[in-house]
C-alpha cells in the first residue's frame, strides 16, 4: 500500500467527509433538485431518487475513492499509477479534467447570479416588486455584459482564495466552517417555511406523499440522472479528494455519510421551497426560474421576507462555493502533480482560464445569445456536453477499469484497509460495479443521445 504524506491529505475523517460532501452539495441540490422534483410529480420522484442514490450513487462514489486513495494521485496520475503498462486508461483522467473545466465554466455563471442576488437581497432591491418586475430585473441582469461577468469573476476569486491556501488550511478548514453554516441556514429556513400557515400541508404532501402514478420513464431517467450528477460522479472530484483520504478511514462509511449529507440538503431544500410555494399559490413546476424569480415573489409575500431572502441566497452561495472549490481543486491538483507547478500559480492560472472560457457562457445570455452550435447556446452546449457525454463516459470507463481490468484482490484490499476491516457486502458492491452501474450509465448516455 502507498504511504500517504501527512501534509498532503486531510487531517481527519470528519474533514474528509465535510470536504467531499461540500464537493457534492451545490446548486444542483438547492436550485436544480426542487424544480426537477416539481416537474416530475413530487414525492414519487423523491422516492425513486433516494433508491438510485443507494443503488448506484454510493457504489460509484466508493469506486472513485478507491481509485484516488489507492493511487494517491490526481485523476490523470491515478490511472497512470494503477495501470502503468496501459497508458490508454489515462484518457479517463483527461475526460475528467475536461469535464471539470467545462462544468466550472458554466457553473460559475449561475454562482455569479447567486452572489448578485445576495447583494440585491441585502439592499432589499427586490422588495415590493411584482412578479413581472422581478422577471424583468432577472432578464436584464443575465442578458447584460459587465455585471454578470463581474460577479462571475468575483466568485472565481473567492474559490481560488480557498484552494490557494491548500488542502488542509484551505479546503478542509473552510469545509468545516461552510458545511455546518449551510445546514444551520437550511434548518432556519425550514422552520420559517413550515410556519407560513395555509398551504404548508399541501407543500409537504407534494414533497413526501408519493403518487405512484407519476412514476414513468421520464421520472425514472430524471431521478437516475439527478442521483448521478448530484454526487459529482464522473468528473474526477472524488478521485482527487479520495487521494487525500487517510488510509485508516473507512471508505464505505465515508461514502454513506457524504451521500446522506448530499441527499439531506436536497430534501431540506424541498422543505424550504415547496411549503412556501404552495402557501402563496405559486407553481412547484416553475422550472429553473423557481429560485431566481418565483422565490423572490414568495419572500415579498411573507412577513420578514427581506431577511429570509438574504439567508436563502447566502446559503445558496455557500452551496455553490463548496462545489466550485472541488472543481478548481481537480484542475489545480493536476497541474501541481503532473507538471510540478506551485499551488498558488496553478490556482491563479486555472481560474483565469476558467474565466476566459466561462465568459462565453455568461455572454451567451446576452451579446452572444444568437451564437448557437447545433441549436444550443454556448452555456447550454457546455451543460449538454458534460451532463450527457463527458461525465457518463468518464464514469462508465471508470467502472470498466475497476470492475474488469484492475485486480479484484486489490479492490478488496483498499476497501478493507489492507485486510484490517471486514467488508461484508463486498460481493454486492462488486456486482453493482461490474454490471448494474455500467447498465445505468449506458442508459444515461443513450437517453442523452436520443433526448431533447
Amino acid at each position: 500500500m502507498t504511504t500517504q504524506s501527512n501534509t498532503r491529505g486531510f487531517t481527519s475523517n470528519i474533514g474528509a467527509i465535510l470536504a467531499a460532501a461540500g464537493g457534492a452539495v451545490g446548486l444542483g441540490n438547492i436550485w436544480r433538485f426542487p424544480y426537477t422534483l416539481g416537474n416530475n410529480g413530487g414525492g414519487a420522484f423523491l422516492l425513486v431518487y433516494v433508491f438510485f442514490v443507494l443503488l448506484i450513487g454510493i457504489p460509484l462514489m466508493m469506486t472513485e475513492f478507491i481509485i484516488g486513495r489507492r493511487s494517491q494521485k490526481d485523476p490523470i496520475g491515478a490511472y497512470r499509477t494503477l495501470a502503468p503498462k496501459h497508458k490508454g486508461w489515462m484518457l479517463i483522467g483527461i475526460f475528467n479534467i475536461l469535464g471539470a473545466l467545462l462544468i466550472y465554466a458554466f457553473y460559475s455563471v449561475v454562482a455569479g447570479w447567486t452572489l448578485n442576488y445576495v447583494v440585491l437581497s441585502c439592499g432589499n432591491q427586490l422588495g415590493g416588486c411584482d412578479s413581472a418586475t422581478i422577471a424583468q430585473k432577472f432578464a436584464e441582469f443575465t442578458q447584460g455584459s459587465f455585471w454578470p461577468l463581474f460577479y462571475q469573476f468575483l466568485f472565481l476569486v473567492l474559490t481560488a482564495a480557498v484552494v490557494f491556501m491548500g488542502v488542509q488550511k484551505g479546503i478542509e478548514k473552510m469545509s468545516k466552517i461552510l458545511m455546518p453554516a449551510l445546514f444551520i441556514l437550511l434548518i432556519l429556513m425550514c422552520v420559517r417555511s413550515l410556519t407560513l400557515g395555509d398551504g404548508v400541508r399541501n407543500g409537504l404532501n407534494f414533497l413526501f406523499k408519493p403518487d405512484f402514478s407519476k412514476i414513468d420513464g421520464h421520472c425514472l431517467l430524471s431521478a437516475l440522472g439527478q442521483s448521478f450528477f448530484s454526487l459529482s460522479i464522473g468528473m474526477g472530484a472524488m478521485v482527487t479528494y479520495g487521494s487525500y483520504i487517510r488510509k485508516e478511514d473507512k471508505l464505505f462509511n465515508s461514502s454513506l455519510w457524504i451521500a446522506g449529507c448530499d441527499s439531506l440538503v436536497a430534501i431540506l431544500a424541498g422543505v424550504v421551497i415547496f411549503p412556501a410555494v404552495f402557501a402563496f399559490g405559486m407553481s412547484p413546476a416553475a422550472g429553473p426560474e423557481l429560485v431566481y424569480i418565483v422565490l423572490p415573489n414568495v419572500f415579498n409575500s411573507m412577513p420578514g421576507g427581506a431577511i429570509f431572502a438574504v439567508v436563502f441566497f447566502l446559503l445558496l452561495t455557500i452551496a455553490a462555493l463548496t462545489s466550485t472549490i472541488s472543481l478548481l481543486e481537480i484542475l489545480v491538483a493536476t497541474l501541481v502533480e503532473e507538471f510540478h507547478w506551485k499551488r498558488s500559480v496553478a490556482a491563479v492560472v486555472s481560474s483565469l482560464v476558467v474565466f476566459t472560457v466561462g465568459a462565453f457562457c455568461t455572454l451567451s445570455f446576452g451579446p452572444l445569445k444568437d451564437v448557437q452550435i447545433h441549436g444550443f447556446t454556448i452555456f447550454d452546449l457546455f451543460d449538454r456536453l458534460t451532463a450527457s457525454y463527458l461525465m457518463p463516459i468518464g464514469a462508465l470507463a471508470m467502472t470498466i477499469f475497476l470492475g474488469w481490468f484492475f485486480p479484484k484482490a486489490e479492490v478488496r484490499d483498499e476497501l478493507s484497509n489492507g485486510g484490517t476491516l471486514k467488508v461484508k457486502a463486498f460481493d454486492v458492491y462488486y456486482f453493482i460495479l461490474r454490471y448494474v452501474a455500467p447498465i445505468a450509465l449506458i442508459i444515461i448516455l443513450v437517453s442523452g443521445l436520443i433526448g431533447k
